[in-house]
């Protein structure tokens, strides 16, 4: 087995293992939050170049809890339309495609919101505010529609971002969230928000319908990340995409003879706890490197990021043995923070 082996998930065959993950393409988008042509010619030339899985950036479920003002919405039915069309040009190069469903909750910026609405007041932030219980619930519900608005959009499925320390991550990190009703406390509790969600798009959606869940592999630490791996699965999600846990995440210490960084480190040892697929991420880049993980049994997915932006036939290539134009790491911030185009190896 390798990555080039197909692999089946909630029943759909994924041609390889190899996925694009969800990586925000900034300022392509508008206050409205609606697809556009560049969305559309990028999400195409990725599924064009041999990737089975794409996994469209972070889409924001509700309007006030964005990162920034010109993030890709889900939020309304009028979305629909623009991301059919992603939906629909991955389709055609037999690639499957997942949707990561986004609020930013106490990171939500000013230039977004007066408030930024989290489980519970961040000391270092005077805009915070403690969600009530009634705004969980409508929170459970925008992810719901948002998710019954993907598989309008032929989507394959739905990814819960629950990493980088943003709103589901909140919620389930004890080192943030310090209510004392039933979403506090212990882990079935901090994560009783993520289960309302996910049983509840499973009732709006097809039994095919894949619900991934992006996780902080620290949530505050190692062991807090593999507890909730757990208990996610149980919740009935199909697979895990293991990350890391933003600024209050506690990174492990990697042992000397591991040959990847802390974040794929939390991945294999995830793995080793849960029986849904594991996808791993970070700096992975050769395809060397991404089938030493799946033949050994360490990950089941890999997720190639910057490597597949600049090169998106990485998984062609990773077939043919022709060289990748790999990423080469700007310093001191990747340049497509600043503007896609920006990329020096940009095509």
């Amino acid at each position: 087995m390798d990555i080039h082996t197909p692999i089946v998930i909630n029943g759909i065959k994924i041609k390889n293992r190899v996925a694009l993950p969800p990586i925000v393409n900034f300022g392509w988008s508008d206050s409205d939050g609606k697809v556009s042509s560049k969305h559309i010619a990028h999400y195409e030339r990725i599924a064009r170049g041999g990737t089975g899985l794409i996994i469209v950036e972070a889409t924001c479920v509700n309007p006030t809890g964005r990162i920034f003002n010109y993030q890709l919405g889900i939020w309304d039915d009028n979305h629909i339309e623009g991301l059919a069309r992603i939906a629909e040009v991955v389709h055609k190069h037999d690639a499957k495609v997942l949707i990561q469903l986004h609020h930013a909750g106490l990171t939500t910026r000013k230039a977004v919101a007066e408030k930024a609405f989290g489980p519970s007041v961040d000391p270092e932030n005077d805009r915070s505010v403690a969600l009530t219980k009634e705004q969980v619930s409508e929170l459970v519900e925008n992810f719901v529609s948002a998710a019954k608005r993907a598989h309008l959009a032929g989507f394959d499925g739905v990814e819960l971002h629950g990493a980088h320390g943003y709103l589901l991550n909140q919620f389930a990190s004890s080192a943030i969230n310090h209510r004392t009703d039933e979403y506090g406390g212990n882990s079935e509790n901090r994560l009783r928000f993520a289960r309302q969600i996910i049983e509840g798009i499973k009732e709006v959606t097809p039994s095919t319908f894949i619900i991934g869940y992006r996780i902080a592999g620290c949530s505050p630490t190692l062991n807090d990340g593999i507890e909730n791996a757990k208990l996610l699965q149980t919740y009935g999600v199909h697979y895990l995409h293991v990350s890391h846990g933003g600024e209050k995440g506690i990174n492990p210490t990697v042992p000397s003879n591991f040959d990847y960084n802390h974040v794929v480190y939390m991945g294999t040892e995830v793995k080793k706890f849960v029986d849904v697929p594991v996808m791993v991420v970070n700096q992975i880049k050769s395809p060397e490197r991404a089938n030493k993980l799946v033949t050994h049994g360490l990950a089941d997915m890999v997720a190639i990021g910057r490597d597949m932006l600049t090169d998106p036939d990485w998984v062609t290539k990773a077939k043919t043995g022709e060289a990748i134009n790999l990423c080469i790491d700007c310093q001191p911030r990747c340049k497509r923070y600043t503007k896609p185009e920006s990329c020096p190896l940009a095509e």
